[in-house]
């Protein structure tokens, strides 16, 4: 029997059930968590904007994509978003989606960290930017209502949240800090640690090789 959390579907397949596995087993409670209300949250804007959503490409898009942060998917050569990316797009071809629906949640978990050009996309792509920027930033906070919050916290409770997700962050990027170049991401590294030094993007243009 599917679930609905504050109205918001969870359907009962076996894709959502593998993918809650998968990050069951991965991730911490925190990101697990985190990762059911950003569907949540994101379920609920895509809705009020009256789009229609594959619940099945939400959940995989949201449930994956903080799955880069973890040490078993994470690749210290690339940003950590498509780490996630990356992990969603092998899960989704083995559960026989299309190359387009499998390209949206690609775009929707590589592009969470990018403002404002997912919400011009797909509703599968802009529906984890829409819950990330709820759940972390409390952006658009006021367009839950009270009683949704409060449904979907009983569910999924944040405590401490604030101070975890940046320590997660942190542990997840850390190591490869020149991948948080161009993202906000070096915000939290610099936070964490007073060494460190972003790279600045006029000096690289100036130092380009090209001689003008």
């Amino acid at each position: 029997m599917s679930e609905f959390i504050a109205g918001v579907l969870i359907p009962e397949t076996d894709l959502v059930h593998d993918a809650t596995e998968i990050v069951l087993q991965a991730a911490d409670e925190t990101l697990y968590n985190h990762s059911r209300r950003v569907y949540l949250w994101g379920s609920l804007k895509v809705a009020a904007r009256g789009l229609d959503l594959d619940p099945e490409l939400a959940y995989v898009g949201s449930l994956f994509h903080d799955l880069g942060l973890v040490s078993t998917y994470a690749d210290k050569t690339r940003r950590f978003e498509l780490d996630g990316a990356e992990a969603a797009r092998s899960f989704l071809l083995r559960h026989g989606r299309s190359e387009q629906e499998v390209r949206d949640v690609w775009l929707a978990i590589a592009l969470h960290t990018t403002p404002e050009v997912p919400h011009h996309l797909a509703p599968e792509v802009a529906v984890v930017t829409l819950g990330v920027e709820t759940d972390v930033l409390g952006l658009g906070l006021d367009e839950i209502t009270d009683a949704q919050r409060a449904e979907v916290l009983a569910a999924h409770p944040r405590p401490d949240f604030k101070n975890k997700i940046l320590r997660a962050f942190n542990r997840g990027m850390a190591d490869r800090p020149d991948t948080t170049f161009g993202t906000m991401n070096d915000d939290v590294l610099a936070h964490f640690d007073p060494t460190f030094v972003r790279q600045d993007f006029v000096d690289i243009i100036r130092n380009s090789a090209w001689p003008e």
